[in-house]
């Protein structure tokens, strides 16, 4: 009796622990205004909503180099609409997944559902922001034979499997970010990135404002606004993904 009772405990302990997840993973940052607009489809880039995930793709081009982007912890995946749309718009096929609960590790093999049903495109890069990263860089280092770029917004490889590999990555991050207790600029995280790695810090960029989802507890506040992080963002993207085709 006295293991029954023990066992029906731990039962319902772990299942009450299952639901504060679900519901605190689900409490997610919603997108603002700007990131809803940018999911309308314009004159440059055509916007397509997908079962689980969201598409966007340059008008009158059939790109050969596509990026799969994978959101960070507890965001709504289309917060980050702005800085996408404005990359497909350059040349590049683009697309944002949803993940389960708002929490990348849940989802690691998301980029696939993407990856798998876009056999045109010659060059892949994987990436994300924060969480998104991280969790990335698990796929990444499943895939090393099928990608050509790992791609980190304010984030970092989960563990050094990406270390000694050929691959080519790029670091961006806010030097006003003040999300997590290692700055980016610390030698012990950045010895997890390939040695083939590009890295560029945005001044007075934080870390929220790579998404439009507003200001993130435990952030720094951005001295530069969120439409010109986007386009340093951009910037430092489109010319990675220009390079993995060279």
């Amino acid at each position: 009796k006295i293991f029954k009772r023990v066992l029906v405990g731990i039962l319902v302990i772990v299942l009450l622990g299952t639901i504060g997840l679900v519901v605190w993973g689900n409490d997610a940052y919603p997108p603002l205004q700007p990131a809803l607009d940018a999911l309308q489809s314009d004159s440059e880039v055509i916007v397509t909503q997908h079962a689980g995930y969201i598409t966007f793709e340059p008008v009158g081009e059939q790109p050969t180099t596509g990026f799969v982007f994978v959101p960070g912890g507890r965001v709504d995946y289309r917060v980050y609409s702005p800085v996408l749309k404005q990359i497909a718009a350059q040349g590049y096929f683009v697309a944002a997944v949803k993940v389960r609960i708002n929490l990348a590790f849940f989802d690691i093999n998301a980029p696939e559902r993407v990856i798998s049903q876009y056999p045109n495109i010659e060059h892949w890069a994987v990436g994300g922001h924060s969480l998104g990263g991280v969790a990335s860089s698990i796929y990444i280092s499943q895939h090393l034979d099928e990608l050509d770029g790992a791609v980190f917004w304010a984030s970092y490889p989960s563990d050094d499997a990406l270390k000694n590999t050929p691959l080519k990555a790029l670091l961006v991050y806010g030097t006003n970010d003040m999300v997590g207790s290692t700055p980016y600029t610390d030698t012990t995280l950045l010895s997890k990135f390939p040695a083939n790695t590009q890295i560029v810090p945005i001044a007075g960029g934080n870390h929220a404002q790579f998404g439009s989802y507003g200001p993130q507890a435990g952030d720094r506040a951005a001295t530069i606004s969120a439409e010109e992080q986007w386009a340093q963002a951009t910037a430092a993207t489109v010319l990675f993904l220009d390079s993995l085709s060279k």
